[in-house]
């Protein structure tokens, strides 16, 4: 069934477009109940569509589109009101809050509301994030927190007549850009308008607790912007701030407390609220909303299966990234109290659930920093507590943000610091959020000279490999990077059926490995490429194509013996996730022709992007075991 085919179970026929001028500071008994009708049908809509995202698996989030409802209802009747007046485009500093970019486009005609109940999915182009171009009626891409306000202030600068508004939250409000941003949208005195939703979550935890002197409202104040503080459910005091923000010159924070998710049972105030909602909280709302058809709808849809069966690998589901945090966490156990004080300092970017740290923090809670979402400053203070020797700094936070760290990264490796980090999500698996959160140029850690301080890209291939690893290297000298996917990534075996990486494996840093012998030529992999490789490799043998496969754990540097190895068969194709402009493949066939070989070469990477679901990223991007087997037939032929 297409998405045109599925009717959306709540009318959005019912909302009312108001025309409000906002010179006019109070509201008609009539514009109050027309206003209230359209956020409750917003809501309504929002807890409907984005729980479909929970219903088939590819999650999303809800807290954040449903709290900021009466801002946008308000903005859009702002945008009706004065069409001259206003950049009509809902920018907003928080890109999961996507729903609301969907809901509108929805509302003005630009997307069919039956559309939104494939909301997530892979190929339905309504990804975790906006992105312009891909969904009709999204009027801006908005990727990782903190990168949106800059750049909206040159879009003021470049409609000096027009007010420009941006959505923000108490979350993006802690990366430094917004700091910059800040600064510069006072000195240029722009007409920017800035609705921070501050409810007092974020996805680890609440900011009051783990920055307990950070405010909001004080920081923006200090800053230069004019602020206005109330309560982001009192309509009236809300619409009238508004007012006086769109009608005061220059820059202008309105800041709108409200516990996150308020109103849903379950859920208001707590962290939870933050991603998607549960089904069955949903169903709750819904009920109790009378919206008898959205709740049948719901309780209809069936989680799909990846239907994808890997030979060579077997049953055994690892999660990577849990399996980073319960390595650390276990070595540190067998550490005392005191020398763990002294010798080790984990920080966590509020995504400690998301990477594995918690495990740490579970483990060893006298080390651990919730640091809050300052990935630079966090990592930096890792690799200032690393800077000694034999002390040890502990970082992780997701791949996609590596590209924020790199000029850390550097000035950790001019001081020398011993830094372990765990970048997760890397790569496409599993990432509805789509191509801004794609971690894709994780080669980009490795920037420094031929001459300088150690640094090490290590990529394991299952749980095994991954436990093996971690407790290798944690105590090594330099920068250590250890990467592991969203999804879960099940155990490689050899061709007797045995795990490859069991409790007799060794890791070996800068050796990579054989997974299968071949006389035909070699796929090098790695990470969630390589079971897929293994698979890929197995049905070429079956074809007889006697094609071997390559571990290479250790990315970024050349094993001398594997590479004559490769350099005297037929054939080497790299196969990875990464970008194909930055990722291993780029280098593989410079390394080979360096050392006089020439086998046929080719590489398949990450290069387009991204199509939405989960295990459907791969065989968009053509590395799947079908792309795997068609490239190599390419090439031996």
């Amino acid at each position: 069934m297409t998405a045109t085919q599925t009717k959306f179970p709540i009318d959005l026929g019912a909302y009312k477009p108001l025309k409000l001028d906002p010179k006019v500071k109070t509201l008609t008994d009539e514009q109050r109940a027309t206003l209230k009708a359209n956020i409750q049908l917003m809501r309504d809509a929002i807890i409907f569509f984005t729980a479909t995202g929970a219903a088939r698996g590819v999650g999303g989030h809800t807290g954040g589109p449903y709290d900021t409802a009466p801002e946008v209802a308000i903005l859009d009747a702002f945008f009706r009101g004065s069409p001259d007046g206003f950049v009509p485009v809902f920018f907003d500093e928080a890109g999961h809050r996507v729903a609301t970019q969907y809901l509108m486009a929805a509302l003005y005609g630009d997307l069919p509301a039956e559309q939104l109940v494939h909301y997530r999915e892979a190929h339905a182009k309504l990804p975790g994030h906006p992105e312009l171009g891909l969904t009709p009626g999204v009027k801006f891409s908005s990727g990782r927190l903190g990168h949106t306000w800059s750049y909206v202030n040159g879009v003021a600068i470049a409609n000096s007549s027009k007010v420009v508004c941006c959505l923000g939250s108490d979350g993006a409000q802690q990366e430094g850009n917004d700091a910059e941003a800040a600064r510069f949208a006072v000195a240029q005195n722009l007409n920017v308008k800035l609705f921070v939703d501050d409810n007092d979550v974020t996805i680890a935890g609440h900011p009051s607790d783990y920055l307990p002197g950070f405010s909001v409202a004080k920081t923006l104040k200090g800053h230069g912007l004019t602020v206005l503080e109330g309560d982001g459910e009192d309509l009236d005091g809300l619409y009238r701030r508004m007012c006086e923000a769109m009608t005061t010159t220059g820059p202008v924070a309105v800041v709108n407390s409200r516990k996150m998710a308020v109103g849903i049972e379950g859920i208001e105030g707590s962290t939870h609220g933050h991603d998607v909602i549960p089904v069955d909280a949903a169903l709750t709302y819904l009920k109790a909303r009378g919206q008898d058809a959205a709740v049948s709808f719901l309780e209809g849809i069936e989680k799909p299966k990846n239907p994808n069966t890997y030979l060579g690998s077997g049953d055994k589901l690892g999660s990577n990234r849990n399996v980073f945090g319960q390595t650390v966490a276990e070595i540190l156990s067998g550490m005392d109290a005191d020398t763990r004080k002294k010798s080790v300092l984990c920080v966590d970017s509020d995504l400690e659930g998301s990477c594995g740290l918690a495990h740490i923090r579970k483990a060893a809670p006298e080390i651990y920093v919730s640091g809050g979402i300052m990935e630079r400053g966090n990592f930096s203070a890792a690799a200032g507590f690393g800077m000694e020797t034999g002390k040890q700094g502990i970082f992780g936070t997701f791949s996609a943000f590596l590209e924020m760290c790199i000029s850390e990264i550097t000035m950790a490796r001019l001081n020398y610091s011993n830094v372990l980090c765990h970048f997760s999500h890397s790569g496409i698996d599993d990432m509805a959020d789509n191509t801004c959160h794609f971690g894709l140029n994780n080669m980009f850690a490795d920037n420094g000279l031929d001459d300088g301080y150690e640094t090490r890209l290590y990529f394991p291939a299952d749980a095994g490999q991954m436990t093996a690893v971690v407790k290798k290297v944690f105590g090594d000298p330099g920068l250590r990077f250890v990467f592991s996917t969203r999804s879960k990534v099940p155990n490689i075996l050899d061709s007797d059926g045995n795990d490859v990486f069991g409790d007799n494996y060794e890791f070996t840093p800068g050796k990579d490995e054989v997974i299968r012998e071949g006389t035909a030529g070699y796929v090098v992999s790695f990470g969630e490429g390589l079971y897929r490789a293994l698979d890929a490799v197995e049905r070429l043998k079956q074809e007889g194509i006697d094609v071997g496969l390559i571990n290479k754990p250790t990315l970024n540097v050349v094993d001398e013996e594997m590479m004559t190895k490769l350099g005297n068969s037929p054939m080497v194709l790299v196969v990875e996730a990464f970008n194909r402009r930055t990722g291993l493949g780029s280098r593989f066939g410079s390394w080979l022709l360096e050392r006089g070989f020439s086998p046929k070469f080719a590489f398949l990477g990450t290069h387009e992007e991204g199509c939405g679901g989960l295990w459907e990223q791969f065989p968009h991007q053509g590395i799947d075991s079908d792309g795997i087997v068609a490239k190599v037939k390419e090439l031996a032929s």
